[in-house]
């Protein structure tokens, strides 16, 4: 618990989607979330944007399973106050907080109380939440044969890939989704960018971490909804993500923009249809940055669906390689023997330039009576005449 009179305060800001109100947090504010289970790039966001305190309207962790979110922010020294009810969603945006323990007030008023987090209730919760992983694999199979009966022709036949004008036949393929450590893996794999220039895919908000990383995406794909008009506008070939049905809520902001695009029906998650995407038109090798591999990170996304990231690893098989295997196997094929080409490559132009200059050439004729000086005095230590001057 946080200590009587240890309290903070700050202006509010709220949105009930934490992936929302982190485009606009600024250091000193009072985060508003209503976010269950909180996941750990949400955290993450979080901690970046640098709030004076978290206030969750829900449950940071259920008991669903053990998720990394709250020990985030509160290993950060960020107060997190729990399952504050959703009369804390009523404070006005811009409202003066005072968070004291596990009180919210504004002004004189009782806002809302509910559970301050630290280190010992958090250890607390995540013991409890270990004991039902089991009944989450139970659930997880479920929906993997679930999605297998649904998108069999998808999985097996590539039934269903849109036509696009992208050509992938050949190339290698960066996926990047704002997931964990993306800017991180991104950073790492510069060289490789350079060098091999892969086509760059960015899964809703995986276009901006392109962006901010001084790239272009060549390909965005997602349902759009965190993705900017920026990147939208960046020149890249858009695939909306739709349901199985063909609704796809993401295509009418697509459509206001003026913006073309195709539209892409499938269960599972954007980040799945990217990689089957890739897989179905050609690509010989896959580098997923910030994607989703173990079973905390499936239920981390908080959707039934990450089934299908589980299958679609299956089917696109030894093509795919996370960003991190990348950067310890890469190597920059730059051997010894180039080195020393280039260095003498630049020897040879320093010389060119100095022999056109009037500076230059006097230092040659310098250098030239010093090699002749040098010459004669050797050949005086063993009896010979010297040698007449250079003209």
């Amino acid at each position: 618990m946080l200590e009587s009179g240890s309290g903070t305060s700050g202006p509010a800001r709220v949105d009930a989607r934490t992936k929302n109100l982190t485009k606009r947090l600024q250091p000193g504010d009072v985060a508003v979330i209503d976010h269950e289970d909180l996941d750990r790039v949400s955290a993450e966001a979080l901690v970046a944007c640098k709030p004076v305190a978290v206030l969750n309207a829900a449950r940071s962790t259920s008991g669903r399973y053990p998720n990394l979110g709250p020990g985030i922010l509160v290993d950060a020294g960020i107060p997190l106050v729990d399952d504050l009810g959703p009369a804390v969603m009523s404070v006005r945006e811009g409202q003066h907080l005072d968070v004291s323990g596990n009180e919210v007030r504004a002004g004189d008023e009782l806002v809302a109380e509910g559970t301050a987090q630290d280190p010992e209730t958090i250890e607390k919760n995540m013991a409890e939440a270990r004991e039902g992983l089991s009944v989450q694999l139970e659930a997880f199979a479920a929906n993997t044969m679930d999605y297998v009966q649904r998108e069999r022709e998808l999985l097996f036949d590539g039934v269903g890939v849109p036509e696009v004008r992208t050509s992938f036949e050949g190339r290698q393929a960066l996926v990047v989704v704002r997931g964990y450590h993306y800017k991180e893996d991104l950073a790492m794999l510069r060289s490789y960018i350079r060098e091999y220039r892969p086509l760059l895919v960015g899964v809703d908000g995986g276009a901006d971490a392109i962006l901010e990383a001084g790239m272009k995406p060549d390909m965005i794909v997602g349902d759009m909804d965190s993705v900017s008009d920026k990147a939208l506008r960046s020149g890249a070939e858009i695939v909306v993500h739709a349901y199985r049905d063909g609704r796809a809520p993401g295509q009418q902001r697509v459509q206001d923009l003026g913006v073309e695009h195709v539209v892409f029906p499938a269960t599972g998650t954007s980040e799945d249809i990217a990689m089957l995407l890739a897989d179905d038109l050609g690509a010989e090798l896959i580098v997923a940055v910030g994607t989703h591999d173990t079973m905390v990170e499936f239920l981390d996304k908080g959707r039934s669906g990450m089934a299908s990231t589980f299958l679609t690893r299956l089917r696109v098989g030894s093509k795919l390689i996370d960003a991190k295997g990348v950067s310890r196997l890469y190597r920059t094929r730059i051997s010894t023997w180039q080195l020393v080409l280039l260095a003498l490559a630049g020897l040879l132009a320093l010389f060119v330039a100095l022999a056109a200059t009037n500076v230059g050439q006097t230092i040659f004729g310098l250098s030239g009576a010093w090699l002749d000086d040098l010459v004669n005095f050797f050949r005086s230590l063993v009896g010979l005449a010297p040698t007449a001057p250079a003209s």
